[in-house]
């Protein structure tokens, strides 16, 4: 005879939403640390607050992500997109990518998010039409790097835009293999 469990069944853990959520949280404590040990690090309750609501909403848009598709390149795709433009707001608001955070240069950046939002909410989140928004983000964000950067008044800077645009790129090759991989299998 075998026996039954009876009673409630364990919910399921999902450990990389455990990892995310966490990771989002020590991410926002860490200047509160920083803080203890050095006066370089000097956050107030409004700087928390602001990257309580960027980490919040990144989390969010990725939790969106994973639930909207199981194709993993979608998946990490989304992922690449979020972060790309997490990378570009956290990175302008903390010094400003060209010049400093001051710099009316750094303005451009709207239009790289302005694409990539409008992009994917004008695709309906499809595959094909997502790859070609977030290269078209990329390559904004390549020209901005080249023209207000290395040809402008910040080479350093520039160059730090043209590295980050690659997560874009690598966002628009991951929805086009979810693209590609989805009609294989049709």
């Amino acid at each position: 005879m075998h026996a039954e469990n009876i009673g409630p069944a364990r919910p399921r853990r999902n450990i990389w939403r455990i990892l995310g959520w966490g990771g989002a949280v020590a991410l926002i404590l860490t200047p509160l640390v920083a803080m203890q040990f050095t006066t370089e690090v000097n956050w107030d309750e409004t700087d928390f607050i602001v990257a309580a609501i960027i980490f919040g909403i990144v989390g969010g848009l990725i939790e969106f992500a994973v639930r909207l598709s199981s194709n993993w390149y979608f998946r990490f795709g989304s992922m690449f997109t979020v972060l790309a433009g997490f990378m570009v707001i956290w990175s302008n608001l903390a010094v400003g990518m060209i010049g400093n955070e001051d710099s009316s240069a750094n303005l451009w950046f709207g239009a790289v998010l302005l694409i990539a939002i409008v992009g994917s909410i004008a695709s309906r989140f499809r595959r094909r039409i997502l790859q070609q928004a977030m290269l078209a983000a990329g390559i904004v964000q390549i020209n901005i790097g080249v023209f207000a950067g290395i040809l402008g008044s910040d080479a350093r800077g520039g160059r730090f835009t043209i590295v980050l645009s690659v997560a874009w790129l690598i966002s628009s090759l991951l929805f086009w293999l979810a693209d590609r991989s989805t009609r294989t299998k049709s």
